[in-house]
């Protein structure tokens, strides 16, 4: 019975998590997302001028711009900007090679793959579990984002209603709401403080985000500055409205659960099925691994496999 397979998941997954320790250890624990009291506060809480902070977030912000014309460093970049990762892009590439090296003796020590297999691995090991770790940070921080927007937008609008002017009604969210909203919109204030028009900078962290309602508050908000009119009730209608969409979402969610894991399910199985199949019984291909129409069979179930994937994902992901 071979447990290679197992041995090779489970080095993959210590690698996963390896990058999150790294990542706080580096850090600590004022990038993490669940703090009650966001980063911006926390760096001028120890000191640092307005003007410095904003100096650091925007340096943190901007970093991963430059190389998402790079087609291998393309995918990685673009999830880091939208993680807002405090790794520089320098920092990132050092973890993807740590990560690997500790995944080539991992296999060294654990497997008996030869030397092309144990770096090929290393290197999968190490792209892929960075980039899933991107991932991963990106859709939670996004998803946060999103939760959080509706109590901001009421937030501005009940600001609005007793006279606070609209730089001020943001600096009050900024303020109090924990991140990631929090210290995106403190640099919202912060850049408005230093010379920036709000309406620039508000579109700014719209394209950023990179979140449909975002952008909806900057384009009211540009036109309000434009045409005028009462911004307090422009703001209000869009807050019920990114929370009607916000609760639609949720209920696609709920009634989709079923379907999304019927998806998975019949994508994960055919691997399954044969990990176990080569634990239980190895030698059960034997008979027909050394002849002609075996590796062009495999091509194709694996292509077939690809496309499960591919057509069980666009049929479970609706748009709201």
């Amino acid at each position: 019975m071979s447990i290679e397979p197992l041995i090779y998941a489970a080095i993959f997954v210590g690698v996963f998590f390896m990058i999150e320790g790294i990542y706080l250890l580096v850090f600590g624990k004022s990038v993490r997302l669940e703090s009650k009291v966001n980063r911006r506060l926390e760096l001028l809480e120890k000191g640092e001028s307005r003007e410095e902070v904003l100096e650091t977030l925007r340096r943190e912000r901007e970093q991963h711009s430059g190389n998402q014309g790079l087609p291998v460093l393309a995918p990685l970049s673009a999830k880091a900007a939208q993680a807002n990762i405090a790794f520089s892009p320098t920092g990132l590439l050092i973890v993807m090679v740590v990560i690997g090296i500790t995944g080539f003796l991992g296999l060294t020590f654990f497997t008996g793959a030869g030397l092309t297999i144990r770096i090929g691995l290393a290197v999968v090991m190490g792209y892929g579990a960075v980039y899933l770790w991107l991932n991963n940070k990106a859709k939670k921080r996004i998803a946060l984002f999103e939760e959080q927007l509706p109590d901001a937008v009421e937030l501005i609008v009940r600001s609005l209603r007793v006279g606070h002017p609209f730089s001020s009604s943001i600096n009050i969210v900024a303020q109090e709401m924990p991140d990631p909203l929090g210290t995106e919109f403190g640099i919202v204030v912060d850049e408005s403080t230093y010379g920036m028009e709000v309406t620039e900078s508000l579109n700014t962290m719209a394209q950023r985000i990179d979140i449909q309602d975002v952008k909806f508050l900057a384009v009211a908000v540009a036109i309000q500055s434009q045409s005028g009119g009462n911004l307090a009730e422009i703001l209000d209608g869009l807050a019920k409205v990114i929370r009607a969409r916000f609760k639609l979402f949720r209920r696609v969610k709920a009634i989709t659960a079923e379907a999304r894991w019927s998806g998975w399910f019949l994508s994960i199985f055919p691997l399954a099925a044969l990990v176990f199949i080569q634990l239980i019984q190895p030698d059960y291909y034997d008979d027909v691994k050394n002849t002609t129409a075996f590796v062009p069979a495999a091509i194709i179930v694996a292509i077939m496999l690809f496309i499960n994937v591919i057509f069980m994902r666009m049929m479970v992901n609706i748009k709201v």
